[in-house]
Order: C-alpha cells, then sequence, then structure tokens
C-alpha cells in the first residue's frame, strides 16, 4: 500500500491536537481560488519540462519524474516552471515507510495528521496506516474538504480518531464558485460527524470581496453551536502569500473584523472560537 506524499513535517503544532506527525498527500479535488499551496492539486505528468529549470541536477526522468530528495535545495524554482501547475516532488511511500519515519520520532508525538491536497482520495492508504498507528498508541487525524461524504464510510471511521473538516462556504452557489465543486456533502459531513462526536476542528477563511464571510461564520456557527458546541471553530485570515493572484483579489481582513466574527459565532452557541489574529 502505497501513497503518493507531497511532504512530510515531522513536528506540527498547527495541525491538530498536540505534536503531530503530518503528512500531506498529493492531489485535490477542489480548485480553490484562494488555494495557498495550488502545485498540490494536479498530479504530475511527466512532461520534464522542469528538469532544467532545477539548479541542482535533482530531477531527471525516464517513464516519469524521479525527485532526489537529498539533492533539493527547496528553492522550487520546479514548481515555479511546471506547466501543469503541478510539483515533481512528490514520492511514493508505503505504510511501512512513513511509520519507520514515525517511529524515529515517536516519544516526542501526540499523534498522526494526514492532510493534503485531499487526503480521503488516497482513502485506503488512510485506513491501512490508521490501523498500524493504532498498535502504536497515537492517535490519527484526517484533515479533509469534505467532499467525499466519510460519514457512509464505517471502516475509515472506526479507525480514525477525529476529522478536520474545512467548511469554505455555506452557500451552494458561493461554495461551486469558490471551488468548482458543490458543498452538499460537505454540509452533510459537518452535521453528521458531529453529531458522532468525529469532528476536532472546524475551519472557515475569511476572504474579503470574495465570500459572504458574514452568511458563511452566521449558519456555519449556528450548526456547530445546535450539535457540539464545545468544537472548535477556527477562523482564518485570507492571507496572499503562496495563491494565484491572478486567479483572485482580495486582501487579509483587519483583526477588527475577525473579532466582530468571532463575537457572532460566540452567540450562535459556540464556545471555543479561535482566529488568527
Amino acid at each position: 500500500m502505497k501513497a503518493l506524499v507531497n511532504k512530510i513535517i515531522p513536528f506540527s503544532l498547527v495541525d491538530g491536537e498536540g505534536n503531530r506527525f503530518s503528512v500531506f498527500l498529493q492531489g485535490c479535488n477542489f480548485h480553490c481560488l484562494y488555494c495557498h499551496n495550488p502545485e498540490t492539486i494536479n498530479l504530475c505528468i511527466g512532461c520534464g519540462a522542469c528538469i532544467d529549470k532545477c539548479p541542482v541536477g535533482a530531477l531527471k526522468k525516464d517513464e516519469k519524474i524521479w525527485y532526489d530528495k537529498n539533492k533539493c535545495i527547496d528553492c522550487d524554482e520546479c514548481i515555479k516552471g511546471c506547466i501543469h501547475k503541478s510539483t515533481p516532488k512528490t514520492l511514493e511511500l508505503s505504510v511501512d515507510e512513513i511509520l519507520e519515519q514515525i517511529e524515529e520520532v515517536r516519544p516526542f508525538l501526540s499523534g498522526i495528521t494526514i492532510s493534503g491536497g485531499e487526503c480521503t482520495l488516497q482513502r485506503d492508504f488512510i485506513l491501512e496506516l490508521a490501523k498500524r498507528v493504532k498498535t502504536m498508541g497515537l492517535t490519527l487525524f484526517i484533515d479533509t474538504n469534505g467532499y467525499i461524504p466519510i460519514w457512509k464510510d464505517k471502516e475509515l471511521l472506526d479507525n480514525i480518531d477525529k476529522v478536520m473538516l474545512d467548511v469554505k462556504s455555506f452557500d451552494r452557489e458561493e461554495h461551486i464558485k469558490l471551488t468548482q465543486k458543490p458543498n452538499d456533502s460537505v454540509l452533510e459531513n459537518l452535521k453528521i460527524l458531529l453529531e458522532k462526536k468525529k469532528i476536532y476542528e472546524v475551519r472557515t477563511v475569511i476572504v474579503p470581496d470574495l465570500l459572504d464571510n458574514e452568511n458563511n461564520v452566521k449558519n456555519i456557527s449556528r450548526i456547530i453551536g445546535n450539535i457540539d458546541k464545545n468544537v472548535r471553530y477556527k477562523l482564518i485570515k485570507y492571507r496572499s502569500l503562496g495563491v494565484r493572484r491572478d486567479k483572485l483579489k482580495s486582501y487579509t481582513p483587519e483583526d477588527e473584523y475577525m473579532k466582530k466574527l468571532m463575537d457572532m459565532a460566540k452567540m450562535n452557541g459556540c464556545n471555543n472560537v479561535i482566529s488568527s489574529l
């Protein structure tokens, strides 16, 4: 069992409870206008346009592009030069290979988080890793956009501990405009996983001049407040760093506006509201 991995962060304090080993899988079923890691969306097609862009010869090609992690200096020239808007810097790693890396830092970890891209596109890999991680006494969270109906997947839910769910927009048409996909299954995931006590955190990005942010926070916080008011609701400031500026013109919201939205969520019954102030 292997997965296409974009990167691994051995220690993360922002990907769930405690200190977590975070695995970011390649590939996504959304095309968010504000995506801060757009190179994680598409899969490399092996065209080779990136090879000459690399100043240290970390890439080579036969049937596909091969990436030498030990040579790479993380200059990202290959990503900037990719005509497919992807990255050649991915690795196919087995469950055993990831477990070996986890074992090296295990004494310092609270758990594992699988993120993306969109990690549920590689569901079978997550399931196998979750089963193995349980034997190590660690928790496993998944970080998802909620498009795939996780609530229907009993086997997966029985083997993961918590879900970190992005709810990008409450309004269906706005969600389609933002991601190119509807949000029906996202909202079902939100409601049913809250009822099942499977959600650790719900997140919404606040994007001025693009989204109806007040409508989103009002309605999403009402759902949380009515079902499981102690689940953490995180409001994230839009920032222009790393985004495709040709796709979106916006700006970082002011602290005062973020506080207004936080107060709204609290008024709707959310007991645990935080913001990237």
